[in-house]
């Protein structure tokens, strides 16, 4: 099957898994909500980001955290845009993620140099964004959610979560095909309108995606499954993320999207050692 993605001309080979290091510019985000605020601080991150091993770098002005408050498409382009600039300007190389579940902030974007759309509604909160990303012909990462980031948590009731899971991804995959979106990554959705236990269940469960013969991310970094778990905080879940990350290798994550990119690396590393 096909692990490489095109992103602005390059193919980035996810056969060796890769790292998407976070960049929030949103003020509540549940772990780093405000913590770049000015120029400096946000490029000295992105360099460190970068120098520690992260192929992607994943921009949100959205905090999608359970019940975040809502941000209206002008707030999150007025954040995200001149970030986006920033960044490239700064790193011409850097390949950039865009965290949006809207078509126009995902063209705005891609427009500024962004090479890639991840969108935790899978396209089901904007009824264009299957069309846009396809003429845009960069690579998109496809969630699973229910509902809204102010919704979700109240929708967490499933038959059999693997199994429907499976089946949104098969029919939103498709879909996605006929508007010709050709570089498709699956995401989970950890931690969206899914319970503790359901996570577990899902992560227990993650090699049973591969069958849709599409590279997978996993989106566990600092998460409350983690931190709820080993009762603690998400200031003191990296031990706890990269045990997880481990795991998630080994059931055939291909990308890890992650706070903390060096511990990231290793995990990689090490799973790789293992392979050999």
């Amino acid at each position: 099957m096909n692990m490489t993605l095109n992103c602005k001309g390059k193919l980035i080979d996810l056969n060796t898994p890769k790292v998407m290091g976070i960049l929030n510019v949103t003020p509540d985000s549940f772990y780093d909500g405000g913590q770049f605020k000015d120029e400096k601080s946000i490029l000295l991150h992105v360099e460190k980001l970068l120098t520690e091993g992260a192929t992607f770098i994943d921009i949100g002005a959205y905090s999608s955290r359970p019940g975040a408050d809502f941000v209206s498409e002008e707030e999150e382009l007025r954040r995200l845009i001149p970030i986006v600039n920033l960044v490239i300007a700064s790193f011409p190389e850097s390949m950039i993620s865009i965290d949006s579940f809207r078509s126009r902030v995902i063209k705005e974007a891609m427009g500024a140099g962004a090479a890639m759309a991840n969108d935790i509604s899978g396209g089901q909160l904007d009824p264009q964004m299957f069309e846009t990303v396809g003429a845009l012909g960069v690579p998109y990462i496809m969630m699973h959610m229910r509902g809204t980031p102010q919704t979700m948590q109240q929708m967490t009731n499933y038959s059999n979560v693997v199994q429907e899971l499976y089946t949104y991804f098969s029919e939103r995959v498709q879909l996605a095909r006929t508007h010709q979106i050709k570089d498709i990554i699956l995401d989970l959705g950890f931690g969206f309108s899914k319970r503790r236990e359901q996570n577990f269940k899902l992560l227990s469960s993650f090699d049973f995606y591969k069958h849709l013969n599409l590279p997978i991310l996993a989106g566990l970094s600092r998460k409350s499954m983690i931190y709820k778990t080993l009762n603690t905080t998400a200031d003191q879940a990296l031990n706890g993320s990269s045990a997880l990350h481990m795991v998630a290798l080994q059931k055939g994550a291909k990308l890890l999207r992650v706070h903390d990119v060096k511990e990231a690396v290793e995990c990689i590393q090490l799973h790789n050692a293992l392979q050999k």
